[in-house]
């Protein structure tokens, strides 16, 4: 791990007794001395895109996540603020003030919505309706996972607590033995069929949802380094999926493919990255710390391409649509590239505060949210 990397590490991580580390300035690693954004590259569109609807919420000051369900975006601002939002024309459904500004993104499976405010409060609704509120003793920083009538909560310290949706009960609670540190990054929960999925450290995780029970575990990552820091491999989000094969991303060491229905790993990738990753059947699609995307295939591990036009542009996590790889980046600018070189094929500029999280896409429409809180409804025809 480089010294840069190192430093990376350190200002995202946290002690697991809830000490924050912190770094002094250093001239070294100083904005004037930032690696500088790769200048826009000139293109031929060959991809047709435009952007649909536009929307809006509070301004975006924590790790954003969007959850796309049934027919819409379900997204929480800064203000505390949660929207369900029409795909098909960015109408807003409803609306819930929680009274507290968010720490995480929300959570919903269409009929209950949970957030984690910044007084590590779950809040949980039935659309505009409150329903419970419950003093969490450990940060969330990860959107809460909402289904079968549970909301699944994984906390900084990558344990993880069940509630029932309607009336906020405790089901259960794992906690494994943790590692020394864990980071301050929205880390990974999803679900298989009747298996709730977990990162925790540089393991994915399958748990019986209804006891709490670990079920199986799959390596992402093999930790290495001299010290804690170096060896610091925690799972990020967005964890992608297609159809039992889920791949993620341990931090600054690896991407890799599992299988949920079996528990076992497919394959597993040296890629020193930050963000998560996207995928399809075909490809996987993750950058690096300086922003060079590489694309895996899906069942295999093998390298099908890779791109280095973007560099220091501080990139989102990818999504990979049926039509393009489509990611954002910090001025603000969304890029289309092709699925079968990596070439850019098309780009739209959003606001120039920045995407603020992973596009999601629902149907024929991907949002993206900036961290000013405009949301941008993207169509490629």
């Amino acid at each position: 791990m480089t010294a840069r990397a190192t430093l990376g590490a350190l200002s995202r991580a946290l002690l697991l007794g809830g000490v924050a580390m912190t770094l002094g300035a250093c001239s070294l690693f100083s904005s004037s001395n930032a690696p500088k954004p790769a200048p826009l590259e000139n293109i031929t569109p060959s991809l047709q895109a435009r952007v649909a609807w536009e929307a809006r919420v509070d301004s975006v000051k924590f790790p954003l996540t969007v959850t796309a369900v049934n027919d819409r975006f379900v997204v929480g601002g800064s203000d505390g603020v949660i929207s369900a939002i029409s795909a098909a024309d960015g109408t807003t459904l409803w609306r819930a003030d929680i009274g507290k500004g968010l720490s995480a993104g929300v959570g919903s499976d269409g009929r209950f919505a949970a957030a984690v405010t910044r007084d590590n409060e779950l809040v949980v609704t039935e659309g505009d309706k409150m329903l419970w509120r419950k003093t969490l003793t450990t940060p969330v920083i990860t959107s809460p996972f909402v289904a079968g009538e549970r909301v699944f909560v994984l906390t900084l310290d990558r344990a993880v607590l069940a509630f029932d949706a309607a009336d906020g009960r405790r089901l259960w609670e794992l906690r494994r033995p943790g590692e020394p540190l864990t980071l301050q990054q929205a880390g990974v929960i999803g679900a298989y069929q009747n298996t709730l999925l977990v990162g925790q450290g540089s393991r994915l995780a399958g748990v019986d949802p209804t006891r709490g029970l670990l079920m199986w575990e799959a390596t992402i990552a093999n930790p290495r380094g001299t010290n804690e820091v170096e060896r610091l491999a925690d799972l990020v989000g967005p964890m992608a999926r297609d159809n039992e094969v889920f791949c993620a991303r341990a931090f600054q060491s690896a991407v890799a493919c599992v299988n949920g229905e079996r528990g076992n790993t497919i394959w597993t990738r040296n890629n020193a990255g930050l963000r998560g990753v996207g995928a399809d059947a075909t490809i996987v699609v993750g950058g690096d710390a300086s922003d060079r995307l590489t694309a895996w295939g899906t069942r295999s591990g093998d390298v099908v391409w890779t791109a280095d036009q973007f560099q220091n542009r501080k990139l989102s996590a990818p999504l990979v649509t049926d039509k393009s790889v489509i990611v954002g980046d910090s001025e603000g600018y969304v890029h289309f590239l092709s699925k079968d070189k990596g070439q850019t094929v098309q780009r739209l500029q959003t606001d120039s505060s920045g995407v603020a999280a992973a596009p999601v896409q629902l149907g024929g429409t991907v949002l993206i949210a900036t961290r000013s809180g405009r949301l941008y409804a993207l169509r490629q025809d």
